[in-house]
Order: structure tokens, then sequence, then C-alpha cells
């Protein structure tokens, strides 16, 4: 695996030739902070970047803060179908514990508090966190376009668990009083097809969406980060505060295991979360 980063002073040659460093496993681009890149630096930046890579066993990396701004150099990045850690496996995993820091934060009662999650795909990850919200939170419920597939988990559930899972697709009405929505996978055509109540707090697991509606005056969160305990399999060294800890500790964890396995190792761990970013503000 090797972590992309920035360099604070490149050499005006290094610039010119799109010349690359490799510090163990870091890839040390020859831009700064401020610099401006045209699509064709970024084509070659990429293309090379690749090279380094496909050398290795792994087509994983993490890239720093300044880096995920480079658009034209992340989506290249992509054709070469290599896999950028982003957090966002993290945060639908941990999508229990952000919700539980969401109504501590605005003083929601967990008891009257109207939950909406928004979801087609269900991963068994997923799956397990509506499980603890349903049974924690009363007057939460399913908003989704395959109602037959969910009343089918919804029986599941409640022969397993005693837990009524209540599903919905009614778009006029499953959002209008809805005061925190998870959106899971709903695209954003699809979110808006919905009345969503005005004073919304919205969560987007995957993909960043926005509600078109003129009088929306909610939250809108795209993104977070955590906190942990140093932890030995993690490699990095994050000292200089480069990288996000979410796309490091996402990076160095093992996703094929259960959902009680890898809970265990965020409580080993004690990762917990530091901060919600909305569109204008931070939780």
């Amino acid at each position: 695996m090797y972590y992309i980063q920035e360099t604070d002073k490149p050499s005006f040659l290094s610039k010119k030739l799109n010349l690359i460093k490799i510090n163990n496993n870091k890839i040390i681009l020859p831009i700064e902070n401020d610099d401006k890149i045209t699509l064709k630096k970024a084509q070659k930046l990429a293309r090379k970047t690749n090279e380094i890579i496909k050398k290795t066993n792994s087509n994983k990396v993490v890239v720093s803060k300044q880096i995920k701004k480079r658009k034209d150099y992340l989506n290249q990045l992509y054709t070469y179908n290599l896999e950028i850690v982003d957090g966002k496996w993290l945060f639908e995993t941990m999508s229990f514990k952000v919700l539980e820091y969401i109504l501590e934060k605005q003083n929601l009662n967990p008891n009257e508090t109207i939950i909406a999650i928004l979801i087609n795909d269900l991963s068994d990850n997923m799956l397990e966190n509506i499980k603890k919200i349903i049974h924690k939170y009363k007057k939460a419920k399913i908003v989704t376009n395959h109602i037959e597939k969910f009343k089918k988990i919804e029986n599941q559930i409640l022969e397993k668990e005693g837990i009524i899972l209540n599903v919905s697709n009614n778009k006029r009405k499953s959002l209008s009083k809805a005061q925190v929505i998870i959106n899971v996978d709903f695209t954003q055509e699809l979110v808006n097809e919905y009345n969503v109540f005005d004073e919304a707090i919205i969560i987007n697991l995957k993909t960043n969406v926005k509600i078109n509606k003129k009088r929306f005056n909610g939250i809108i969160i795209n993104d977070y980060e955590i906190m942990f305990e140093k932890i030995e399999n993690i490699e990095f060294n994050n000292m200089e505060g480069l990288f996000s800890n979410k796309d490091l500790y996402e990076a160095n964890i093992h996703k094929n295991q259960s959902f009680s396995n890898i809970e265990s190792k965020l409580e080993k761990d004690n990762v917990r979360l530091e901060k919600l970013y909305s569109i204008n503000s931070v939780m």
C-alpha cells in the first residue's frame, strides 16, 4: 500500500519533468499546496503513479487531504482501477455511532426523534447497524424502492430479533417529518423526489447529496473525522496531519470479517468520532 502526498518545496526541474519521489511507501508528487496543475500534467502524474504501484502486489492507496482536492489527478487514478481509500466504508460501518453522536450534539430526544434510513442495497454491516438503530430508536424506519426485498428482511428481523421494522416508500409522507435522515445509497435525483422535512439532518454515507428545495434549512453531513489510539498494525506516521485519520484506519482494517469482530476492534482501538462536517459547519 502506498501513501500519496504533495511536497513542500519541489525543485523547478522536478516540477517541469514531473519527477515523483518514492520514500519507502510514500509517493511524493512534485506539486505544492497552491499549485494549479493542468489536465495534461494530472494525466502524466497519474500514469507515473500507476507505474510505481503496479510493481507491488497491492492496488490500494491513501491520498493526503491536499491531494484529495486535485480532482483531475484523482479522476485519472480511478481510470487505472486503483482502490483509493476514502473512509466511506468505515462511515457506513460506524453509522449507528454517527447517529448517537448527532442526537447527543443536537440534544434530540432518542424516544421522540423520527429517523429515516434511505437504502436500496443492503450490506451485512448495514443490516447489523439497522438492527441496532431499530432496537434503540422506536421511531426509526426504512425508506426504499425495494419494498418486497425489505419486507422479507422485516419478517426475518421480527422472527429472530422480535423487532418490528417499518418499511415504506411514500414520496409525500416518508420523509416529511424525519428529523434525521441516514442516506445510505440514494442518489441526489432520487432523494429530491421525496418531500424532505425542512429542518432535517441528512447524513450522506456514500454520495454527497444536496436538497434542491429552496426552503430547506437543514444540515447536510458529507464527511467526518475520527480519533483512535496508536495501533501497531498502522504503519504510517501521521505526525504532520497530512492524511485523514479515517482513511488511515480504514486502509489498515480487514473488511472481510464479521460485524461483531469489526465492532470489537473499533472498541479495542478506542475509535471515536471527532467531527462531522456539513457544507457550512462542523459538528
